[in-house]
């Protein structure tokens, strides 16, 4: 019998988008723009609300 994966909710905070990537306004020699990533901090990139429990037990 399969078994089904954990159903975590998403995060608020960042809505299930956890990395994003932002333009600088700056471009490289070739023509690209530049862009820096950020993650979310409030689930720290991984989109998915955790338990306050288990915060607990990672020591964040």
């Amino acid at each position: 019998m399969p078994q089904r994966p954990i159903n975590l909710p998403v995060c608020a905070h960042c809505d299930g988008f956890p990395k994003v990537a932002i333009t600088t306004g700056q471009t490289t020699p070739t023509g690209e723009r530049r862009t820096i990533t950020a993650d979310c901090p409030a689930c720290r990139g991984t989109g998915h609300a955790l338990p306050a429990r288990a915060y607990a037990r990672t020591g964040a």
